[in-house]
């Protein structure tokens, strides 16, 4: 090879490699700093786009897991206010199992009555002051809310709640006694009979008719067992109410329907044993105090109340125990997700600190190695003297 000063190749590749040097020691730099393998889409350009997705899924469970925990608050806040009604309900029955005694003379039924009114005002207060976050959450306004404790946009990643049986209003209007009008009373001969067929309901106010037809919704041994399955029935609940109808002796002959919007009721194609009555009478509701008879029928009335209140406790219960383990099952695939994440995304810091270290060296050695070729073409200065 001649000897040249215009074209040092000894020094072109030396400059060449010290630059490619100097960028591997750059990128490690970042990666130390950062901790991240991948910094920018060209470190690793499919590990970015996984990393990324399993970004959104971590950030979504988060949130899904707060969500979880705000159903089951909402969920205790409103267990708390059907644990204070079981507790007015319990005392109204003791009070209505007093009040069933003949022992009581007037005052003491009175004072009875005063102290079940005042318990009716406070589950009315109740429900309506019991709510999470301005939403109102015992006086069926919300008869279900949906959380989402998923992180897709799918109905799986949904949790919806069932506040319908937590309607502490509807109680309320069961327990005020109260004469209303439209009512019918409909004599029942044989309750079996009923569950054989179909019976149709038809509430008229106005112009306006409201029709329920109720399939046979079991076997009824009792007009108090036909009564509770018809007002547990929502499309009757929604447009009616039954009320068992006793004679003196406390026994139940027959229900009394009444449409909620005040119209007249009427029923076509009756069962067999059931015979439609007066429609223009009034019908007293609710629970009354001044006989012995009307005591137990309201021991009856709060007795459904309170399994009421029973299954809405229950149907709460099961539901925060579902959402505890929703927070479970998203806590896991979070943890999991996340550690997927991180063999993509995170750098290991000793190998990358290895290579570091060689880097670090190589740019010296290439530094020293510049500066030895650009000295090596000095030998052609001794030619010219």
């Amino acid at each position: 090879m001649g000897m040249s000063i215009n074209t040092n190749l000894s020094a072109l590749n030396t400059y060449r490699n010290l630059n490619a040097t100097q960028n591997d020691l750059s990128k490690s730099l970042e990666k130390l700093s950062t901790g991240l393998r991948i910094n920018r889409a060209a470190d690793d350009a499919s590990g970015l786009t996984i990393s990324e997705g399993l970004k959104s899924q971590v950030g979504g469970l988060t949130v899904a897991a707060r969500n979880a925990q705000d159903g089951i608050s909402v969920v205790q806040t409103a267990e708390g206010g059907l644990t204070e009604t079981h507790s007015i309900l319990q005392r109204m029955r003791d009070l209505a199992v007093q009040a069933g005694n003949d022992s009581n003379n007037a005052d003491s039924r009175q004072a009875i009555s005063t102290e079940v009114s005042q318990l009716t005002d406070e589950l009315k207060r109740i429900s309506s002051s019991t709510n999470f976050n301005g939403i109102s959450l015992l006086d069926g306004k919300n008869p279900s809310l949906k959380f989402q404790v998923g992180a897709n946009g799918d109905a799986n990643s949904q949790i919806e709640v069932n506040l319908a049986g937590a309607d502490i209003s509807k109680i309320t209007t069961a327990l005020n006694s109260a004469t209303t009008s439209g009512g019918t009373f409909f004599k029942i001969d044989d309750v079996t009979a009923i569950t054989a067929g179909t019976q149709q309901f038809t509430a008229t106010k106005g112009g306006d008719v409201s029709t329920v037809t109720t399939a046979a919704l079991g076997t009824f041994t009792s007009v108090d067992s036909y009564a509770a399955a018809l007002n547990k029935d929502a499309a009757f609940s929604d447009n009616f109410t039954a009320t068992v109808v006793k004679d003196a002796d406390g026994k139940a002959t027959g229900i009394n329907v009444r449409s909620l919007n005040g119209g007249a009721v009427g029923v076509t194609a009756p069962n067999a044993g059931v015979a439609a009555g007066d429609n223009t009478a009034g019908v007293t509701t609710g629970v009354k105090f001044d006989t012995a008879a009307h005591a137990q029928a309201a021991i009856s009335l709060i007795d459904d109340q309170i399994k009421s209140v029973s299954t809405a406790r229950a149907n709460l219960g099961a539901i925060q125990n579902r959402f505890d383990h929703a927070i479970n099952v998203t806590n896991v695939a979070k943890e999991n997700l996340t550690a997927a994440g991180s063999r993509i995304t995170d750098v290991d810091m000793a190998q990358e600190m290895v290579k570091y270290t060689r880097d670090n060296i190589l740019s010296q050695a290439g530094t020293s190695m510049l500066a030895q070729a650009n000295q090596s073409t000095q030998g052609v200065l001794s030619l010219l003297r």
